[in-house]
């Protein structure tokens, strides 16, 4: 399953991710039960002045880790955010402690963060990776279809922040400290 655009490997997407992270090598995921990452209260932050439009968002269907569909039409009136990563890519594993605490922070008022995995050795891999470590928020499966219609993936992670009418409101590579993303996030919930 091709889902990057030629001419990049998944290894040449790992070493660019890791590039445009600017990251050093990843700091292992920490188990269940250990203290979790702190998510900064932005409240006390100056405001961040409302995200353009960039585009919007396309329709999709993909199969999560038990194989049934899903579809955007699911996140309707949700702000989504649409992250295409693996569990081998050490800056979207550092990414997904401050995801999962997200999710608990704002899922009541209409967050719904979505991992789609890029992982080519399957559902199985990612679904004893999400139990492992406690991801909290709907994991699917890429297909050739999704990166191309998002503009195409050349690195990962690569983010998607879409507001409740669809429209992509910022676009993501690399990773980015929680508190960062945080206040984007925010900028659109409200």
């Amino acid at each position: 399953m091709k889902l990057f655009s030629a001419p990049f490997s998944l290894a040449s997407v790992a070493l660019l991710g890791l590039g445009l992270a600017g990251c050093k090598p990843a700091e292992p995921l920490k188990t269940p039960g250990a203290p979790k990452p702190k998510v900064t209260n932005t409240a006390d932050a100056a405001p961040l002045a409302a995200l353009p439009v960039i585009k919007p968002a396309p329709a999709w269907k993909l199969k999560d880790l038990n194989g049934t569909v899903v579809s955007s039409e699911q996140f309707k009136g949700k702000v989504v955010v649409l992250d295409f990563w693996a569990t081998w890519c050490p800056p979207c594993r550092q990414e997904i402690p401050g995801y999962t605490e997200l999710q608990k922070k704002y899922g009541k008022e209409g967050l719904a963060i979505v991992g789609v995995s890029l992982d080519e050795a399957g559902p199985t891999v990612v679904k004893d990776f999400a139990a492992k470590f406690g991801i909290n928020y709907q994991m699917l499966m890429a297909d050739e279809t999704i990166a191309e219609a998002f503009g195409g993936v050349e690195a990962i992670p690569t983010t998607f922040l879409i507001d409740r009418d669809g429209k992509i409101r910022d676009r993501k590579v690399g990773a980015e400290p929680t508190e960062v993303y945080e206040r984007k996030i925010k900028a659109v919930l409200n």
